[in-house]
Parts: C-alpha cells; structure tokens; sequence
C-alpha cells in the first residue's frame, strides 16, 4: 500500500509517492507551472470567479489525475493522499467557496450569502472529489485546518515545521513564493502577512526563467573577473556547471552539468553579484543591457525591474510586519526562510539583496514545508488532531496587505529603488517622510545556517519527474470571431488558438501557458468582442512527461 504527499503550490503541484510500510519516499513528481490560467493566487482566484469553480477545480483535479500517472503504480493501492496549500488552492482544489477569500469586508460578504465558512481539517473518501475524473477506491484525502480563513494550511506548515512556533525569542518566517506567507512572533503574539510577490520570485517572470528542476541555474559565484554557475542534478543536488563571462557570454571553463535555464534563488544570486562587484552601479542598468550565462539564457535590466518589484514587495510587507509588532531592527533574532527560494538561495546574498531580512541575526533555511506537513500527515493520519489543536492555539492576527497604508507607502520606495534606481538616502528620507525607520546601513552578515540541501529532502530511489505540459485546454465559442486571428498574435505566451467551425468558430486556450486576468490581450485585441473567459470549458489532450 501507498500514501501521498501532495503540496498545491502557487507555482506548481509537487507531490511523493511513499511505501506505507516503510515510510520510505519511492518518486517525487513536480509540475513545471500551475494548471490555471495567471501568475498568482489572485490571477487564480479570479479566474474561479469569472469562470467558474467548478471549471476551476476540474483543471487542478486533471493535473492530480496526470501526477497520479507519472507514479506509475496501482492507485487501488493508494491509501492516502493528504494535501496541503493556501486557502484558495485547498478551497479550488475542493470545490468550497471562494467568494470569501475574494472580497474583504463583512458587509460584502454578507450580501453575497458567505458568512461563516469554514476551512476545518477533514479525511473524506477520495471518490467524493474525483467521480468521474480517476478511480481512488482504497483511498481517502487528508486536508489538514486553516488558522483563520485567510491564514492557511501552507501558513501552518511553515510555522510547525519549522522552529517559528517554538521560538521564545522575536523571530520572523517566510514561505518564498509567488504568494509569499510570512509571521513574525514577538512573545506569545503571532501576526501573520502575505505578499503577491509574483511568479518572477521563482524564476517564472523572466524567459529564461524556470522553477526549481534539474538543469536550473540556483546559484551563481565569482571566480576572478567571472561567473561559475551552480546547476542542480538530476536529484535536485547542487553541481558545478559553466565558468562565464556574463558581459559576452563566452565559457570560460565548461562545468559537470549544463544549463537549460534559472530558477528564483539564481536571479538573485546574480543581481546580488551585480550590485557587489559594481557590474550594475544603477539599477536596471547592465553592460549591454543584459548578462550573458549560456545559450538563451539571459538576464535583462526588463527583468532586473520585474524580479525587483517582488523583492519590493516582499520587503514591504516583512518591514511593515517588524512596523506592527513594535520591533526595532536590531530585536530581530532570527528569521526562517523556507520553499524552493528559501532552500536554494545564498542566504548572505539574499540579505545583501534585501529580499532576506539584512537586519536578522541569523537566518536559517528550510525546505519545502507544505509538502512537509502532507507528508506528516499521508504516514500518520493520526497526528491531523495534533495539528487541529496546534492550529487553535496559535492566536494569530492577519494584516491585510491590500489595506495596509504603511505597506503602500513603503512599497512606493520599493518600486523607485527598482525601477528608477533611487539612492537609498533617498529611500531613507522618503521613509522618514512617512514617520518609518530607515534601514540600518551597515553590511549585512547574519549568521546562515542551511538545514537541507534540496527543496525537496528526500526525492526517493526513483528520483523526480516533471510534468512538463500539463495538458490541460480550455475551450469557447466565439460568438461573431471573423477569423482575423489578433487574439493569437497578441498572446505572448501563444497559449490560444482559433478553429474554423459552423456555426461559430471557437478559441482553444492552454491552461498552463495562459497568463491570465495579469494580461487579457486576447480580450482587449478582439474586433468583435468575442472572445469571452466566462464560458470556457475544459478539454483534455495527452500530457507530456518526462523524467
């Protein structure tokens, strides 16, 4: 008999396949982006609404149907399958509602008829949620409590599975993601926060960009007047890869292990090096306009901008969290990192970069603890009461990103620090102006300790293998479409095509690919309006797999 772990991340699904008797991890299985159309849990949110949940939750549970595949193996065998994430990726992944989660404000919620919903644990039979999708038995779904309804499963996990919880002295803990969960614990009071970071956080922003997955750049280091690249292995092990010079993008020296592109935690890498070794003396701007570390792979100063908007935003909102606690800077003693972000990057250059807190004591990094706490739980269904009473216990307050002003004000510094490359005197007085701290200025050297070498500790014999296209497709009529085909040439990602048919055409859209309400080009471009996201369905086409 078999039990899963199955994480429903921002950017993507990762899930294990573990030996019942053994508790021994037999294959990991990732997703190389999430199923629904947008970059965000708010991209997703929408799309739910607009579309419909119900056309939601078939895509997520098409794209659990092909990870149960890639497992090969008998799922009449499969026992458990217990699955964490945030409360609109559990809710969507459920079919509950939504609504809540989308409009703050009771007066709202209360006309929309949504008052009360609860996110409690539960095990039900896996046949209730995938009728008519795949065959479960044997098998039956964990989903382990929310704190608070906006305060989720991934948000727990990321303060048991760590020491956040346990901590005595003040302490802040980040989940690195395209929805970035944070705390911060001063005594007895927990505040929790979240960031829409956006996908260029974990390298999805950016064309080179890729998640954590073998032959991603991770890291990068000097060595003399060059570049020597750190590329993770067929087991998401660190390995050496090219020597380059990232101005022309000659090899130097060729490594043990060849490119093919950069996650997250090597951008930074490399915007860190850029800053310290004066490549970039104001930022955007770059030698060329771009560095250079491998055939397509590039660094752009359009990019430099969009992985500084969620560094900002990040920043923001743990400044804005120390603002609501009180905390001096020099009180912070620990700050926990965690996710594929939080394992892979180079904590001391993340804190010379900002997006790791330069004013920690120390910084510690952990691995992907959603997938963590689902493991916990697909072996030892038992514990879901322990982690239900730790759920009540922790008293947390949420503070509302979207309705903080002393966020806006500081993410407004943040976005001309990025984009414009405003000195940071000049972002310390603009901080002053609205009655916040400065930053402290000496340079950064916490003290890093890295728990695990892998976003995923344990991979198992057989190692991971990425779903690499979903296979997912969403598909319309197009009342009045006169074939003119602009829907398509506007789509950047060209995740939509348009199909001759009687008595009206219709538009095929790939899931995965699709960007979302973050773009709607296909939208705004159409002539005739007809090209219409609320009356989309889902079709099926054979996934592409890959190990």
């Amino acid at each position: 008999m078999y039990v899963i772990a199955l994480d429903l991340g921002t950017s993507g699904f990762r899930a294990q396949l573990i030996d019942q008797k053994t508790n021994k991890t037999l294959k990991t299985v990732i997703t190389m982006g999430h199923p629904l159309p947008g970059g965000n849990v708010i991209d997703h949110l929408e799309f739910a609404i607009v579309t419909g949940e119900d056309v939601a939750n078939e895509v997520m549970l098409q794209t659990v149907k092909k990870i149960l595949n890639a497992f090969d193996t008998d799922l009449k065998e499969i026992q458990y399958i217990a699955v964490c994430g945030n409360p609109i990726q559990l809710s969507l992944f459920q079919n509950i509602e939504i609504r809540d989660l989308a409009y703050a404000g009771e007066t709202k919620q209360k006309k929309l008829g949504i008052e009360h919903v609860e996110r409690e644990a539960r095990i039900f039979p896996a046949n209730e949620l995938f009728t008519g999708v795949v065959d479960l038995p044997n098998c039956q779904i964990i989903v382990p409590p929310a704190i608070k309804h906006e305060i989720g499963a991934d948000a727990l996990a990321m303060m048991t599975e760590t020491d956040f919880y346990t901590q005595e002295k003040p302490c802040l803990v980040t989940d690195y993601g395209t929805n970035a969960e944070m705390a911060i614990k001063v005594g007895d009071k927990i505040i929790t926060a979240s960031a829409a970071a956006g996908p260029s956080i974990e390298g999805q922003g950016i064309p080179c960009g890729m998640l954590a997955a073998p032959g991603a750049i991770s890291d990068v280091n000097l060595e003399g007047d060059y570049w020597r690249l750190t590329v993770l292995d067929e087991m998401m092990q660190s390995g050496k890869g090219d020597l380059v010079d990232p101005v022309t993008g000659k090899i130097i020296e060729k490594g043990e292990i060849e490119a093919v592109g950069i996650t997250g935690t090597g951008v930074i890498s490399c915007m860190s090096i850029m800053l310290k070794s004066k490549l970039m003396t104001t930022i955007p701007k770059l030698p060329n306009g771009k560095v250079i570390l491998g055939d397509g792979i590039e660094i752009t100063e359009k990019d430099v901008v969009e992985i500084g908007k969620a560094i900002g935003a990040i920043r923001a909102a743990q400044l804005t969290l120390m603002e609501a606690a009180d905390l001096d800077y020099d009180e912070l003693e620990y700050a926990y990192i965690s996710g594929a972000t939080g394992t892979y990057v180079d904590g001391k250059k993340a804190a010379y970069l900002g997006s790791v807190p330069s004013y920690a004591k120390n910084v510690i990094q952990f691995g992907n603890t959603s997938i963590g706490l689902a493991r916990k739980l697909a072996i030892h269904p038992e514990q879901l009461e322990d982690v239900k009473k730790m759920a009540k216990k922790i008293q947390a307050d949420h503070l509302m990103m979207a309705t903080s002003q002393t966020f806006k004000d500081i993410y407004i510094c943040e976005l001309s620090y990025w984009e414009q490359g405003m000195p940071m005197e000049m972002y310390d007085e603009m901080l002053r102006m609205f009655k916040l701290r400065p930053f402290p200025h000496d340079d950064p050297d916490p003290n890093v300790e890295r728990r695990v070498v892998r976003d995923i500790d344990d991979v198992g014999e057989a190692g991971v293998t990425m779903v690499e296209h979903i296979g997912v497709f969403l598909e319309a009529p197009a009342h009045g479409c006169i074939f003119c085909h602009k829907c398509e040439k506007s789509c950047p990602e060209n995740a939509i095509t348009v199909h001759d048919s009687k008595p009206d055409n219709y538009i095929v859209i790939d899931s995965q690919k699709c960007l979302g309400s973050s773009c709607k080009r296909c939208i705004t471009n159409c002539p005739k309006n007809a090209v219409n996201h609320s009356i989309l369905k889902v079709v099926h086409k054979e996934e592409n797999i890959t190990s």
